[in-house]
């Protein structure tokens, strides 16, 4: 259980930190940033699905999760469509 929720904060950490690293970047250099908080977001649903079908949370828990971690992740693909149009 240790290992998988040390990842857990380890990714969301990650996107965390890419967002916050990014932002003084040009747009173009943004946009990668973003991309790997986009993932990290990615490897938290995943360590969530691990954690429920190992019994470690709930599966409202699990649920919470996803949902949280997909509205941030649409909000990272709407501001990197927001970058990207504005590099155009």
């Amino acid at each position: 259980m240790y290992r998988l929720a040390s990842q857990f904060i380890r990714a969301a950490d990650s996107l965390a930190l890419n967002i916050a690293e990014g932002s003084s970047s040009s747009n173009a250099q943004f946009n990668r940033y973003l991309q790997m908080a986009w993932d990290s977001a990615h490897e938290c649903i995943v360590c969530s699905t691990k954690a429920r079908l190992r019994g470690f949370i709930t599966k409202e828990q699990d649920e919470q999760n996803r949902a949280d971690i997909t509205e941030l992740s649409k909000m990272i693909t709407s501001f990197k469509k927001h970058l990207k149009s504005k590099m155009n």
